[in-house]
């Protein structure tokens, strides 16, 4: 048992509200200087779309990843020899107008314009040229356009749907929505370290953040083909790759990440694991069907006395076992079990975890009967859906699942690699914990009822209770228990170690106009 720590992340979907306030703080800290202008570290998509960059989650397009090659695997689009036949021009990769250019406005224009009798405006021009250019395209341009025929139709996650449910998607009546933050998964196995011809990519051993040494890095870019989530970028000013570094600085210092720090939705939760290494190569090899369960098998239970002492053996420190002890994300993932990978198919082993989003609920699966009988049995005022849960059998609330506004084909697609079964199970479990939570605020649903719902899930009411708590009412030291750092590992993170100089990914060329 080759166990080791990895700092992991888990998003609720269902509590983002799509403010992108998480979005502009890394903004302001990361990428506000030349070069840097078109990179989003993080960033807020709406779903169904087509992302950023447009159609990222195409691999047909883009080529990155890993597939399954014989009883191995082996990158899409990147590699040794795919790298040497393309090292000096790469086909596979996103150009500017995926992302989009970018630009600001002259603002002067407003003001030192001469007097006219039509209106002034700040005309757009290029940060890349200086010229003035027509917007056709920015970082959140699909934003909340959740029906369009331009971005919702055109998301790749649709094309395993038959037309007729992709027709049901987007009707009128049934249209809906939901934000999908991303930042770097900073995996287990990440495809971007393997296709760096440089090793300038490389994964620190104290926490598993990937990150890129600026002084190795020589540009070749196989790391923006070969990451399947597009978080590689390439500044065109100082030459460099660079990503998502999860603001270790302020990791540690015991302070969470910008974008997490100021979540307004309190959607984001950060905590270690501890996972067994020697089990990554089966993982990474296993059936597509069966990743999630391989991924999930790799993760250890940090309560274990055998785990802890093999942690201990492998050098892992006591702050850090008992922070995994009292990780959010670990009860998100392995104990409440309703958190999941994205893409786990692109064989990543990403350490970002989604609890996938349940609003807005159902639509058309039953109809309300609102007449004055049902008013005597039911006196207080209801929706059509607090009606349908107080007069619906548990076994009809789970068997509706198939008819919610997301077809579970769509959200298997993204964030179930293709496991129907094992995505319907994540939703019937906060289907049963709502349930719960409605008999004990609201009173109007029986217990027998609301500890059925449990049973058939395989929750009590402790853990409904706790996923409840965890969900809403958590402070900000229970969403992050971060691990304390240690001098030793700090002083060896800056001293120069081989062909990184210390510069542990943080020595960017050109310096951001505001720091930490």
């Amino acid at each position: 048992m080759n166990v080791r720590s990895q700092v992991s992340m888990v998003f609720h979907l269902d509590k983002c509200l799509g403010c992108h306030t998480c979005t502009v703080a890394c903004k302001n800290i990361w990428t506000d200087r030349k070069g840097a202008e078109y990179m989003w570290f993080n960033n807020v998509e709406t779903k169904p779309g087509t992302g950023y960059p447009t159609k990222w989650e195409d691999q047909e397009i883009y080529k990155g990843g890993w597939k399954k090659s014989g009883s191995s695997v082996e990158l899409r689009g990147a590699g040794k020899r795919k790298g040497l036949l393309n090292i000096f021009y790469n086909p596979n990769m996103p150009v500017i107008d995926d992302y989009y250019e970018p630009f600001t406005y002259r603002y002067l224009d407003l003001v030192e314009a001469p007097q006219q009798d039509t209106q002034v405006t700040a005309r757009p021009v290029s940060l890349i040229t200086g010229k003035p250019i027509d917007i056709k395209m920015g970082p959140n341009w699909d934003d909340d356009m959740g029906g369009s025929p331009d971005f919702a139709r055109q998301d790749p996650n649709l094309a395993k749907l038959s037309p007729a449910e992709r027709d049901a998607m987007f009707e009128l009546e049934r249209l809906a929505f939901f934000y999908l933050p991303r930042i770097c998964n900073h995996c287990l196995n990440p495809a971007c370290l393997a296709s760096c011809p440089s090793g300038a990519i490389y994964k620190r051993g104290e926490d598993g953040v990937v990150l890129i040494n600026q002084e190795v890095c020589r540009s070749w870019r196989m790391c923006v083909t070969a990451c399947p989530y597009k978080k590689t970028y390439y500044n065109w000013t100082t030459g460099k790759s660079e990503k998502c570094l999860l603001c270790y600085p302020r990791l540690e210092t015991g302070q969470a990440p910008a974008c997490m720090h100021s979540c307004v939705g309190r959607i984001r939760y950060l905590g270690v694991m501890l996972y067994d290494a020697d089990k990554i190569e089966a993982a990474i090899n296993a059936d597509e069907k069966d990743i999630i369960k391989a991924q999930m098998d790799l993760i250890l239970d940090p309560n274990d006395p055998k785990v802890i002492a093999a942690a201990k053996a492998n050098g892992v420190a006591d702050s850090t076992i008992k922070a995994a002890q009292n990780s959010p994300t670990y009860k998100f993932v392995k104990e409440f079990k309703i958190a999941l990978p994205l893409h786990a198919e692109f064989r990543t082993l990403p350490m970002l975890f989604y609890v996938p989003p349940m609003l807005p609920v159902m639509a058309r699966v039953r109809e309300v009967n609102n007449n004055a009988q049902n008013a005597k049995v039911n006196p207080i005022g209801k929706t059509w859906e607090d009606q349908w849960l107080y007069d619906t059998s548990i076994e009809e609330i789970f068997g509706t699942i198939e008819n919610s506004r997301f077809p579970l084909k769509y959200m298997t697609s993204l964030m179930g690699a293709g496991d129907e079964s094992n995505m319907a199970e994540k939703i019937k479990r906060m289907m049963a914990v709502r349930v719960y939570r409605r008999h004990v605020t609201v009173g109007d649903i029986s217990a027998d009822k609301a500890n059925k719902a449990l049973s058939m899930v395989g929750l009590t009411a402790q853990m409904a209770d706790e996923i409840y708590k965890l969900t809403s009412l958590s402070k900000f030291d229970e969403r992050f228990v971060i691990p304390a750092s240690h001098r030793e590992q700090a002083i060896e993170m800056l001293e120069n170690t081989g062909d990184r100089k210390g510069s542990a990914g943080f020595g960017f060329t050109a310096s951001p106009k505001r720091g930490l």
